[in-house]
């Protein structure tokens, strides 16, 4: 099916993503998942290619792209090279946006300039060791001194915790007049601030992921991101267009392992002929393909919402829950069809098979999805 919502440029950028990943990024996955993490010289050859941050406007460095559609398309193909994990959608579709709306003109010279070109690595520091999902639970303080914030508290699960350069961390106001959370623009060579152990994750091995611990940080208050008290509606603001990459990426990996999984259906032989042959396979396949299409296509009316600026909260929230749980089955049925073969590490639908699971929890757990969605029902 064809599909409607991009154009000729969309296109043309696609083209240009899959050849730039195809040579910097393809040959060099298993290196990164050997080592724990994407080296830093590949971003900067990601931000001279004009894919870092670019929906920030011309005179800071970026291309003004502000148009999700290509964010989606280096998305996908991300996805479907399997090399790279969260850098790219954590840098344009997280990060990037808070600098972009939220920044000051000094604040955008000092971080988004350079985040264009990688030679800054930012991350962003929500989730702590006793708060998830539940945002209001952040326990992280920035407490008012007179003439500056001290910002005590530990992260946890932090992506690119090792290599940022820049943190925007969220934490909660301790001021006279100000209730609410803030987030706050740490320099990573900041005195107080500190990393703990790399963590060691069951999936996504090449995505750096750090606890953070910060010990009397002493910011000031042209390191506030956005207005003091505000830190949760500019979270929430931006939590749609999180969810929604999550889903992009989880339609564009279910459909990886498909093809993945054809191929082999059809070189397999059990008995004389291809397993993909069996009717109980062949239904299996036919069944998941279908249901990747129906994803794909609502994940496409999302994206054209997005870009209308009428994407709400419960939409993006149930975009996220249904193409997870979908990637998920399709790529564990993807390892059964692959039978003793997709229990091993050399087979990319092994590691698709671990990468995956996290999607149903980072980005807001699917329980939370779903307590969205049902309270958008007047539940």
């Amino acid at each position: 099916m064809r599909r409607e919502i991009f154009e000729e440029a969309h296109e043309d950028f696609r083209a240009s993503v899959r050849a730039f990943l195809e040579r910097y990024a393809v040959p060099k996955a298993a290196e990164w998942e050997a080592n724990g993490v994407v080296d830093r010289e590949f971003w900067r050859i990601a931000g001279s290619q004009g894919l870092l941050a670019f929906a920030a406007p011309e005179e800071i460095g970026g291309a003004g792209l502000d148009d999700f559609r290509f964010n989606a398309v280096l998305d996908e193909e991300v996805a479907a090279s399997g090399s790279v994990g969260d850098g790219f959608s954590l840098t344009n579709d997280i990060v990037a946006p808070y600098l972009i709306d939220l920044a000051s003109a000094a604040q955008q010279r000092r971080w988004l300039s350079p985040l264009t070109r990688g030679d800054v690595i930012a991350a962003i520091a929500m989730s702590e060791p006793g708060t998830g999902s539940d945002l209001r639970g952040i326990s992280t303080k920035a407490t008012w001194r007179g003439d500056h914030y001290e910002l005590s508290g530990s992260k946890t699960f932090v992506t690119s915790g090792i290599q940022a350069d820049l943190v925007i961390v969220a934490a909660r106001i301790v001021r006279e007049g100000v209730e609410g959370l803030g987030l706050f623009l740490v320099d990573a060579a900041a005195e107080g601030f500190s990393r703990g152990r790399k963590l060691e994750k069951v999936g996504r091995r090449a995505q750096d992921t750090a606890e953070l611990f910060l010990d009397g940080v002493r910011l000031g208050e042209a390191d506030l991101l956005g207005a003091p008290g505000k830190g949760l509606s500019h979270l929430m603001r931006n939590l749609p267009q999180e969810r929604l990459s999550i889903a992009v990426s989880a339609v564009a990996s279910a459909e990886r392992a498909l093809k993945i999984t054809l191929e082999y259906a059809r070189t397999r032989n059990a008995f004389g002929k291809p397993i993909g042959s069996f009717q109980a396979n062949r239904f299996a396949l036919a069944e998941l393909t279908t249901e990747v299409r129906a994803a794909r296509a609502y994940v496409d009316s999302c994206i054209s919402a997005h870009v209308r600026h009428a994407l709400d909260a419960a939409e993006a929230a149930g975009a996220k829950y249904w193409t997870t749980e979908l990637e998920f089955r399709v790529i564990d049925r993807c390892v059964q069809l692959h039978g003793g073969y997709g229990y091993m590490e050399e087979y990319p639908i092994a590691r698709m098979w671990r990468d995956c699971r996290v999607q149903r929890i980072y980005g807001g757990t699917n329980e939370i999805m779903l307590e969205i969605v049902g309270r958008s029902l007047g539940l």
